[in-house]
């Protein structure tokens, strides 16, 4: 072998490592249902992106969005849909979901949301708590929902990975596992840590505990992410060594939950951040500042609308309820004119969030609560921008914007055909398609999934 060569395999070895090394451990093996072209015409659109189309034709084609417009569209072999009267939206998305790691029937045996051992558990990531046989899921998608972040419970500082999937039938969470999602990272402020490990006479039990915390994580992460740098250098300095001086140094011990916090300081991790008074939030976002990081998204907030402006300034997002409020103290001085006021127009980014197996099945009338309030108080919120709180805007913050949350040509054919309007409490899904496949058909009970676990099992039945 020539030295050109040797090098030239070395490299490629060299390559392959890095790519095992950075590779997903828990890869997404989703793969989109098979559909045929479908094309919907006569329906009012709501883009997602702001605008609003009467009389309106969407094609969906090989699981994407190939054309929309007013009017009518042409397309051979594609399946017609008639929906005049009815309304289409992108498919809705829930950013704060505990499906699947809280699953119904909601015994001890299906509590797997908090791992409550310790007030940092960066290491644990919900995905591997999900139970895919929740019949939640199928709820969820006959209100239209076709995607949705499942986050831990929020007993912890620091609880762990969230993970983000398509809402589909499947046999193992890998299997609804949204492609090339970004995890985010489930943070907790106020008064749950502070109750859960102040009771039992550990750290924190205050709240200047609970920043003492946060902090002593995120220098330890930078620690880490220098000592893994400092070993990256010294290696390629002893391939540089001809003579072999620089001796040998192995690489650092691996940790879990500080390989989860250096991937937050690095920005390939995103932060949502369980927190509820408008003082914690902005004491939140100096901590960003000075670890170097950003926050994706508050969750809760029910005095987000105290700051709205610099949330808007920060570029965070607000996840928020229409109307919870008063449950413990911190959730005291909610309003619900929140969610309008959180949404200016200056860079606002509001949210209709669940945090509930039974409200992820009505995003959309827990929206039009938000629409309603807003327009008493003055704001004239119209069905095509609210519309963004439950599709377009939790997309955003969960970093899958790019794929889905809207209706454009090439992106996801998550979309839902609506009897009517779908602010209206009267509104339900008609039909509901994810990635251009027809999933759920209120007029089809082949079209409505029922879980394993639903099934049952048959008493008396012959051996």
């Amino acid at each position: 072998m020539t030295f050109r060569k040797f090098l030239f395999s070395v490299i490629l070895l060299g390559l392959a490592t890095q790519l095992l090394a950075q590779a997903e451990p828990y890869p997404s093996t989703y793969t989109r249902l098979p559909s045929n072209p479908v094309l919907i015409v006569n329906a009012t659109i709501l883009t997602g992106t702001g605008e609003r189309i009467e009389n309106g034709s969407l094609l969906i084609a090989d699981g994407r969005i190939k054309q929309m417009g007013e009017g009518s569209l042409k397309a051979q072999d594609a399946e017609v849909i008639d929906a005049e009267g009815r309304w289409v939206t992108p498919g809705l998305i829930d950013v704060h979901s505990h499906l699947g790691v809280y699953a119904s029937p909601g015994i001890k045996a299906h509590s797997d949301g908090n791992e409550a051992t310790a007030p940092v558990t960066a290491q644990v990531w919900a995905e591997h708590s999900v139970w895919p046989q929740d019949p939640g899921f199928n709820r969820a998608r006959a209100g239209g929902v076709t995607a949705l972040q499942v986050l831990p419970g929020s007993a912890n500082l620091i609880g762990g990975r969230g993970v983000t999937l398509k809402n589909v039938p499947a046999t193992s969470y890998q299997g609804m596992k949204f492609p090339a999602a970004p995890h985010g990272l489930k943070m907790a402020c106020g008064e749950n840590p502070k109750r859960v490990y102040g009771e039992k006479g550990q750290t924190p039990s205050t709240r200047m505990g609970n920043v003492a915390g946060y902090r002593a994580q995120w220098i330890e992460a930078r620690r880490y992410i220098q000592d893994w740098e400092e070993y990256e250098k010294k290696k390629n300095g002893k391939k540089n060594d001809k003579n072999g001086q620089n001796g040998k140094s192995g690489p650092p011990k691996r940790d879990l939950r500080l390989e989860t916090l250096a991937a937050v300081l690095k920005g390939k991790i995103l932060v949502h951040m369980h927190c509820y008074r408008a003082d914690e939030m902005m004491t939140i976002l100096d901590m960003a500042d000075e670890f170097g990081y950003r926050v994706s998204a508050f969750h809760h907030g029910v005095e987000a609308y105290k700051i709205a402006g610099e949330l808007a300034e920060n570029g965070v997002c607000g996840a928020l309820w229409a109307d919870w409020w008063g449950f413990k103290a911190e959730a005291y001085d909610g309003i619900q004119e929140n969610i309008a006021i959180v949404d200016r127009p200056e860079g606002g980014c509001a949210i209709v969030h669940s945090d509930s197996s039974e409200g992820i099945q009505r995003l959309n009338q827990e929206a039009a609560k938000a629409m309603t309030r807003g327009r008493r108080a003055g704001m004239n919120i119209l069905p095509e921008h609210a519309i963004r709180w439950i599709t377009t805007n939790p997309a955003k913050s969960m970093g899958i914007l790019d794929q889905t949350g809207t209706l454009e040509s090439g992106k996801m054919a998550d979309v839902v055909i609506w009897n009517g309007n779908p602010f209206s409490v009267y509104a339900k899904a008609d039909q509901v398609f994810v990635d251009g496949a027809l999933l759920y058909d209120r007029n089809d009970p082949a079209r409505q999934p029922v879980s394993d676990f639903k099934l049952g099992q048959q008493l008396g039945a012959e051996q």
